[in-house]
């Protein structure tokens, strides 16, 4: 592996790290509009 490939490696993982976390940050908030939303239905 040349130095350019672990640099590309080690974007990838951090991307991915970012994006996992982003996705599970929009789906408790998600989760949580939901559930403001059905209890002032109520």
């Amino acid at each position: 592996m040349t130095g350019f490939d672990i640099v590309m490696v080690i974007a990838i993982i951090l991307f991915a790290r970012l994006g996992m976390r982003l996705v599970s940050r929009y789906i408790k908030m998600k989760q949580q509009d939901d559930d403001e939303n059905g209890n002032n239905n109520d």
